[in-house]
């Protein structure tokens, strides 16, 4: 029965990836040294999945920026703007994702967007009509030849070629993704014909895609794809992820591949299913530990569930069952050892990556030796953690959402009344200008948190000292002309952390970090409990800034989807009611704001559409309760306090009379990176509120010119109402520096001011 890992975060359990990365960027450190960083993160982690009992490590599932765009350098699949004289090269990858390189030449930056349903960032490749695959970068094989050279035994993990065209986009001509397939089967045989040579076993090609509703052409691409692929010289693991594959399973179990991973997480109901269809022939790869949250896995109710099934495979041929992640670990944090401040309670409720190794193999010795000491010690400390769970109720929390009525849900008047009040009230020019929220956290704010929270700094010190940063924030967008301000968020680490730190039932971490996009991590919430504000969260610093200026400021909250989605949160009960109890946080907040002073609030919704399920048909039931959840956190005010949401990274035309019913007065939304085609579902659908579209890619270290921001302005006007306008860059500013933002802000409100002219 052997463990199956299906991949393992790449950025360190001190993030020294990170660190590393933005070292290169800024000139600091070589390339050579930024690879010798990775080799070592290789090593160390190859090391800890071997002594966990993992006998194949994958290999591939490390990427200096993203494991799609690594694929499309592979295939040779790059760009021609990001493309330097000579070969694909380190360079050229960063050149797609960021815009700019140590090397070569600055040009716009890929799009990007969410993996699926997680968190995780991809890298859009772009396909042309006469897109040729070639093998063009050797980073796969020449990782492979890394892990072998240290004695293990290397499973290569990539894309499957049907999902990496579904992910794809066409540019310039519009054609068929899908009349690229032959081209790039042979690439993919290429690919796995050079596993071969180097003496690989089994190949792991994930098709994630599966688990959509797919139309018959793509269900048909899949059964043609593995028809060409079945001839390879290696074994070929089928893994799915994220969702059920059910309504697939005579397209899948016809498929000649020797061996089916299924994610029983998420799906657990798909195991006989599939163990029932399974050829002599092949091996089952059961996905039981989930690789998307932290907590500790029941590892004796999973046995139980999967047990028949089990037993039944080991008795046949030991070798068909193989025990491992519902998906790649790359969604979990890295190593629990490293937190030494937990309280043990909630600590004994965790495992990370390292942890869910162990998991797995607990998993196996339930499955084969039930009697053994070591078997009864593993039921036994289940037993607890769940007793030790039942018992941190809040009955408070519990009844108040019990005693939520339709009418929370509403605003006082409808929009166009809201919008009458608010225009008198604000009294905003054409095509008011703002921000996002965030403004660049500098070394020194960093450093000043830092001390702080070691105690080299008093509360009264600190506060100080960010009052002063804050006084120079609301100082620079004075000078710059913005109409909207936003106090900067200084005093705050993350936009979920921050509020996670601030709630009852929430907990946090000090290494948790997730890997988000690049050198991006996220530190989640664990939301453990039953979720209450004791007391406000932003208003004072709200409040401070507002003082500053006669313009008014924004207050700046992370709405309860987001916080959900962006959390680690706990799984005994469902996660609409967990949201319901994170919106009557926020609307307490958002309360208090308002009488405060604060008439702008903006409720941040970025992971508003990551949570829809991946199937189509499942979509409305999760909309109902998503929208809800914004409603409750937004409706508790009158009408001339302006409710502001913002959205990144979403594809909008499937959601657009969601986003409609959670009836924002304005939503700030991404649509640079797209040259404004996302709002082709705000136009075609007449949104009836306030809109405004991203004209500068914060992502990208480059400053975009007036006359491109004007180009970006006039499109939007195209599509949507010119006094229904906002403009705003894309997304916060916390990861830039000022250097970039002070220009790129400067244009913004050019731009704006040059169509006022036009526009009169």
């Amino acid at each position: 029965m052997q463990l199956n890992s299906l991949g393992f975060p790449r950025i360190g359990r001190r993030r020294e990836l990170k660190f590393a990365l933005e070292k290169y960027w800024r000139g600091e450190s070589t390339q050579a040294e930024l690879h010798e960083v990775a080799k070592e993160l290789r090593r160390t982690h190859w090391q800890w999945q071997v002594a966990a009992g993992i006998e194949q490590v994958p290999v591939g599932d490390f990427a200096f920026y993203d494991q799609v765009l690594t694929l499309s350098a592979t295939l040779n699949a790059i760009p021609d703007r990001h493309r330097g004289e000579g070969a694909i090269d380190l360079d050229t990858l960063f050149r797609v994702a960021r815009g700019r390189a140590p090397t070569g030449t600055d040009a716009p930056a890929s799009e990007m967007t969410k993996y699926f349903n997680t968190n995780y960032h991809y890298l859009v490749p772009e396909l042309k009509q006469d897109q040729v695959f070639t093998i063009a970068y050797e980073q796969f094989f020449d990782e492979v030849a890394e892990a072998q050279a240290l004695g293990y035994q290397a499973k290569p993990v990539l894309l499957g070629p049907v999902s990496y065209l579904y992910l794809a986009k066409n540019v310039g001509q519009d054609f068929d993704k899908l009349s690229l397939l032959p081209n790039l089967l042979k690439a993919y045989a290429e690919i796995l014909a050079r596993f071969a040579a180097q003496g690989v076993t089994w190949v792991q090609l994930e098709e994630p895609i599966l688990a959509l509703e797919l139309t018959h052409e793509w269900q048909a691409a899949l059964s043609d794809a593995y028809q060409v692929l079945k001839t390879a010289q290696v074994k070929i693991l089928l893994t799915t992820y994220y969702g059920s594959i059910s309504h697939h399973q005579a397209l899948v179990s016809a498929l000649p591949v020797a061996g089916l991973h299924l994610d029983l997480v998420t799906a657990p109901e798909q195991l006989a299913l599939f163990a029932n269809a399974l050829r002599p022939d092949q091996i089952l790869s059961a996905g039981v530990v989930n690789g998307r949250n932290v907590w500790a896995a029941e590892v004796d109710q999973i046995v139980e569930r999967i047990g028949s099934v089990a037993r039944d495979l080991c008795s046949q041929d030991g070798s068909r069952l193989w025990i491992g992640t519902s998906c790649s670990l790359l969604h979990s944090p890295v190593d629990l050892e490293v937190e030494t401040t937990l309280a043990p309670t909630l600590r004994q409720q965790l495992a990370f990556a390292k942890q869910k190794l162990l998991e797995l193999a607990n998993v196996r010795q339930l499955l084969q030796a039930p009697e053994s000491v070591a078997a009864k010690a593993i039921v036994n400390t289940c037993l607890a953690r769940r007793e030790a769970k039942a018992q941190a109720a809040d009955a408070t929390v519990i009844a108040r959402v019990a005693a939520l009525t339709q009418a929370d849900y509403e605003r006082v008047s409808e929009f166009n009344v809201r919008q009458a009040v608010q225009q008198q009230k604000y009294r905003l020019p054409l095509l008011p200008t703002t921000t996002i929220g965030s403004f660049p956290q500098t070394p020194a704010i960093r450093g000043l948190r830092s001390r702080w929270r070691k105690g080299e700094l008093s509360d009264a010190q600190y506060n100080e000292q960010l009052q002063q940063v804050t006084r120079d924030t609301i100082d620079r967008q004075l000078k710059l002309g913005i109409d909207v301000l936003v106090h900067g968020e200084a005093e705050r680490n993350d936009m979920v952390e921050y509020f996670g730190e601030q709630l009852e039932g929430v907990g946090f971490t000090k290494n948790g970090w997730v890997q988000s996009y690049g050198s991006r991590c996220v530190k989640p919430p664990l939301i453990y409990g039953d979720v209450s504000r004791p007391k406000a969260m932003t208003v004072d610093w709200a409040v401070f800034a507002q003082s500053l200026t006669d313009k008014p400021v924004k207050g700046m909250l992370t709405g309860p989807v987001t916080i959900l989605h962006w959390s680690f949160a706990r799984e005994d009960i469902s996660r609409d009611t967990i949201a319901t109890q994170l919106a009557l946080a926020i609307r307490d907040e958002v309360v208090d704001l308002q009488n405060a002073g604060i008439g702008i609030i903006q409720i941040d919704e970025p992971a508003f559409r990551e949570g829809l399920p991946l199937k189509q048909s499942e979509w409305q039931a999760y909309l109902d309760w998503a929208v809800n959840a914004f409603k409750l956190s937004a409706a508790g005010v009158v009408d001339e306090t302006q409710i502001h949401t913002h959205m990144c990274y979403s594809e909008f035309n499937d959601t657009i009379a969601a986003i409609a019913a959670m009836d924002a007065d304005v939503i700030t939304i991404e649509t640079s990176r797209s040259r404004m085609e996302l709002l082709n579902a705000f136009e075609d659908f007449e949104y009836p509120n306030e809109i405004g579209p991203g004209v500068y890619d914060i992502h990208s270290p480059n400053t975009p010119s007036v006359e491109a921001m004007v180009h970006l302005i006039e499109k939007a006007a195209q599509k949507v109402p010119v006094r229904q306008l906002w403009v705003n860059p894309d997304c916060g500013l916390k990861t830039r520096t000022w250097a970039e933002v002070e220009p790129a802000l400067k244009n913004m409100v050019d731009a704006t001011r040059e169509l006022r002219r036009r526009l009169g």
